[in-house]
């Protein structure tokens, strides 16, 4: 008994000296990672990057310069020059509607909704026709599909009472249909007539705060700044190159700093890549 007890201490001796330490083990991780581009603070601290939203999000990141806030629009324009909303629309009315419909919902999934919709009525006339009923059975795949369906056939009965069936180009006259907010307001005014508006989303609002390019505690702070800080040449398109940027590469779980375009201007500090240093 005695001789099988002394065998497996030396066994377990054996393991422990075999065994890399814990320090040394973490410092590998850490060069690793520093070999791959991810900061080592990401792996002592998961939460690191949530404190680092927080920074930002009170204002503690540095002020883009203008020529940084410059070159960061020359970069997005030179790798699409006329970037394209994602939602599918036939006209100003549908692209309405559908702006309307994904209001805390998708562009995906309120694409796969709409073409059997606006086949049938691509017009505030027909939409009225089509009726609520049915508009709500053709929808119901779209979260809060009953109060949609309920603000269509509204917001379609005022276009055809008060507007001669069309969509009004006035912000005013926009806001005041039922489910259409600023936000909806500014996108119909950007695509739909061409207006250099910024309808700020939770991607453009998360951009916003995260990068320090326009730093505010509600939706409109963020388009106020936007709006003053953004070269008058590329306001037309800033609403799709930072929704499209938030949406696809500055993520909310974890941003794909290594592919993006601005990550030497950002001011974020919890870039997953060292970006190295922004321009004066």
């Amino acid at each position: 008994m005695a001789k099988k007890t002394t065998a497996r201490a030396a066994r377990k001796k054996t393991r422990q000296t075999n065994k890399t330490p814990r320090k040394g083990r973490v410092a590998r991780k850490a060069v690793n990672a520093k070999a791959m581009g991810v900061e080592a603070a990401h792996l002592k601290d998961p939460k690191a990057q949530a404190r680092a939203d927080r920074e930002a999000a009170h204002g503690e990141l540095p002020q883009w310069t203008p020529a940084e806030v410059e070159e960061a629009f020359r970069r997005f324009a030179a790798a699409s020059p006329a970037p394209r909303g994602e939602l599918q629309h036939i006209n100003p009315f549908t692209l309405l509607v559908a702006v309307v419909l994904s209001a805390q919902a998708t562009d995906a999934g309120v694409n796969k909704a709409t073409p059997a919709l606006f086949r049938i009525a691509d017009t505030p006339e027909k939409m009225v026709e089509l009726g609520e009923a049915r508009v709500r059975t053709l929808i119901k795949t779209i979260g809060l599909y009953r109060t949609k369906a309920k603000n269509v056939i509204a917001l379609s009965r005022i276009l055809v009472s008060a507007h001669g069936g069309k969509v009004p180009h006035d912000r005013d006259a926009l806001e005041a249909l039922p489910g259409v907010g600023r936000k909806t307001a500014n996108v119909v005014l950007n695509i739909a007539f061409g207006e250099p508006t910024i309808a700020v989303d939770t991607h453009i609002f998360r951009v916003g705060n995260r990068t320090g390019l326009a730093v505010g505690k509600t939706p409109l702070d963020v388009e106020m700044k936007l709006m003053q800080v953004v070269p008058e040449r590329y306001r037309l398109h800033a609403h799709h190159w930072l929704i499209l940027h938030g949406r696809y590469v500055c993520i909310a779980r974890r941003p794909l700093c290594e592919k993006c375009l601005i990550s030497d201007l950002c001011k974020w500090p919890g870039k997953t890549v060292d970006a190295g240093a922004s321009i004066g």
